[in-house]
């Protein structure tokens, strides 16, 4: 059985992820579950970075769309929080999408609109 890459950190994540879930429940905005898992990240004090700029250098240029990742979590884990019914395959997709652009390896998608935190890991 291979190990899980940033275990630990990965675990005291989604910790905070469920327990912003625990607090405010479903049905709120995204931008409200992010507020929450920033002032969580601040009282844990977890370094992250919200809304973190990545560019797409395509043939030794950069690309004028950027890709925003919603928050980088010791500055080595790619958090993607969504507020939706369910989530699909192109969110994993986008977090892979980050993680290649940004060359970090782990990548966690969590959703606040279901009835249960609902969390994916996405290793790159």
């Amino acid at each position: 059985m291979a190990e899980l890459i940033y275990k630990e950190e990965s675990y005291k994540i989604i910790g905070l992820c469920m327990e912003v879930h625990r607090q405010l429940g479903k049905g709120f905005l995204e931008i409200v579950y992010k507020d929450a898992l920033e002032y969580e990240f601040r009282q844990a004090n977890i370094p992250y970075k919200r809304e973190k700029e990545y560019t797409v250098n395509y043939k030794g240029i950069v690309l004028p769309h950027k890709f925003y990742a919603d928050f980088v979590v010791y500055n080595k884990i790619i958090l993607e929080a969504k507020a939706i019914k369910a989530l699909t395959d192109e969110h994993s997709g986008l977090v892979m999408n980050y993680l290649k652009v940004s060359t970090l390896k782990l990548g966690l998608l969590v959703n606040f609109g279901e009835q249960s935190l609902n969390s994916k890991r996405i290793v790159l």
